[in-house]
């Protein structure tokens, strides 16, 4: 099943995706209300209108207005090879986002003038389908289901107290890209690790591709890292980390007029163009 995040006529609700026909049908209530069925593939909502075509609908980024976005990073090992790291690190290490900062598919991606190395990251998003505190198991039995993110961030951000300034590097206005929806989880064989393929391409060329099965630290092992220092909640959203063939590694950054795909298997393709510099 996938669910997305759309806007018609000024009104935003959750629908229903049919990607064969590409349609998509409005859903009444949040998650809350319905994310827990969902993500064992029962369609436990109401069906608020007709199928409308998808060309005549904004997508979204699948979160609502009181979604809290966490990231973790190094959490590909081959990822950390190419920073010149040689030793497995002992745990991944976390970051917020602003809602701010994301958009939706096809969305313009911002390109700040407080940046010269806009840089991509394709990552695998998990969104929740209910609080943790109702898990009493492996924490992805909280899980929805899966997007697809794209973590950009900038390079050259230098701290005046030494290391990088994670805020400028993170919380950019109107450049994260969230989309295009929500696959849920049990189309990946429910809870646990999922082994997917995911990849990027800029102007049509490929900069990186690898598997989720490879992760250093599970799912599960990123929620935990989480949830050990605050609470995840229905529609809360956690990118979990990209892999080998940043731009980072090679200075190739992000230019004006640029098209980014990212793309996970099961899921789909999220596009956005670079804009201008301000």
């Amino acid at each position: 099943m996938k669910i997305a995040r759309i806007r018609l006529q000024d009104s935003d609700s959750w629908a229903l995706v049919n990607v064969e026909t590409a349609t998509v049908q409005p859903i009444s209530g949040e998650i809350s209300d319905w994310g827990a069925a969902a993500a064992e593939g029962r369609p436990d909502f109401e069906l608020s209108g007709p199928p409308i075509a998808l060309h005549d609908v904004r997508l979204l980024p699948p979160i609502t207005a009181t979604s809290t976005i966490v990231g973790v990073g190094m959490n590909y090992w081959s990822h950390l090879e190419k920073l010149g790291v040689t030793e497995r690190p002992e745990t991944t290490v976390g970051f917020l986002k602003p809602r701010v900062a994301i958009i939706g598919h096809d969305d313009e991606m911002a390109n700040p003038g407080v940046t010269n190395q806009l840089d991509y990251e394709v990552e695998l998003v998990a969104v929740l389908a209910r609080s943790v505190r109702e898990v009493a198991g492996q924490l992805t039995d909280a899980v929805l289901g899966y997007t697809v993110g794209n973590d950009v961030s900038a390079r050259d951000t230098p701290s005046p107290l030494g290391g990088i300034d994670l805020f400028t590097m993170k919380a950019l206005t109107a450049a994260t890209p969230l989309g295009p929806w929500i696959t849920t989880k049990d189309e990946f064989g429910g809870s646990g690790q999922i082994d997917v393929e995911i990849s990027l391409r800029v102007n049509g060329e490929e900069r990186q591709r690898d598997r989720t099965g490879k992760m250093i630290w599970t799912i599960d092992e990123c929620l935990e890292y989480v949830v050990a220092r605050m609470e995840l909640n229905p529609g809360d959203v956690l990118f979990t980390g990209t892999t080998h063939g940043v731009g980072f590694e090679d200075g190739r950054y992000l230019r004006e007029g640029d098209v980014v795909e990212a793309e996970i298997e099961g899921i789909g393709v999220l596009r956005n163009v670079v804009g201008a510099k301000p």
